[in-house]
């Protein structure tokens, strides 16, 4: 007989900390007004808040993968001198505090800002507060996500594959667009995905870079917060769909989650 390594104290504090997770959640789904959900789905705020979310994600998602795909690269295969320091400083946004995230984006393309200062003296246009100031915000935090998983899928490719490659001829660019990118394919796909759900679930960063325009910057954590005020049927309803999502992608990425928790 398999001999039990958890004993029952350590099985009943185990059993608490998966109750304070899960409970909340639960209490959420009981106070959801099932009876009248589509409803609220289906009205004109949330419609509007939802298509700026899957549209501001979308976009974000789709600039995550263009720019850290290579970025993660970089960090599987450039000098480890450089990437030491580059590493940590990639991955900030998984700890920043949201409102800090959405400051540090003011700071460098606000209308004072580093960078944003140059773009609204050469076009007189300012990206906060704006339906791409949402998306920048989702590229911020998502992206991250994506350079993880993507980045350890490089490092678990045999080194020789791409030797060979070079042997033959095939320039840096060649080896990774036509070696090491199509081989971590289902790494970029899971990269897409979760950096796709952080984005549409951002509310700190993108609050305080975008506003919370109706139609224009307000996504549906911004809606199930100021439905809190005034409709808290609404809330919960809105609040559904993000719980599905979220739980969606941890089922569904959940192996190749611990994949990358195991090569990290």
């Amino acid at each position: 007989m398999k001999r039990q390594h958890v004993s029952l104290p350590i099985a009943v504090v185990a059993a608490v900390g998966s109750i304070f997770i899960v409970a909340p959640v639960m209490a959420l789904l009981v106070r959801v007004p099932w009876g009248h959900l589509l409803t609220e789905l289906s009205s004109q705020d949330s419609v509007n808040a939802l298509r700026i979310s899957l549209m501001s994600s979308l976009l974000a998602t789709l600039l995550a993968v263009a720019l850290g795909v290579p970025l993660a690269w970089m960090l599987a295969r450039g000098p480890r001198s450089l990437t030491q320091f580059i590493r940590p400083l990639v991955t900030l946004p998984l700890v920043l505090p949201p409102t800090v995230a959405g400051l540090a984006l003011l700071a460098l393309l606000g209308r004072n800002g580093v960078i944003g200062s140059l773009i609204f003296q050469a076009t007189g246009w300012a990206m906060p507060f704006t339906f791409m100031a949402v998306v920048a915000a989702g590229v911020f935090v998502g992206m991250p996500f994506l350079v993880l998983v993507v980045e350890s899928g490089f490092a678990q490719l045999p080194r020789e594959v791409e030797e060979a490659a070079e042997t033959d001829g095939a320039q840096a660019n060649q080896i990774f667009l036509n070696v090491a990118v199509p081989q971590v394919r289902g790494s970029i796909v899971t990269g897409a995905i979760l950096a796709w759900a952080r984005a549409l679930g951002e509310f700190g960063a993108a609050l305080t870079f975008a506003g919370s325009m109706p139609g224009i910057t307000r996504t549906l954590p911004m809606q199930v917060y100021v439905a809190l005020e005034s409709n808290l049927a609404n809330a919960y309803a809105l609040s559904v769909v993000l719980i599905v999502v979220s739980v969606t992608v941890l089922y569904v990425m959940r192996s190749e989650l611990m994949s990358v928790f195991r090569n990290a």
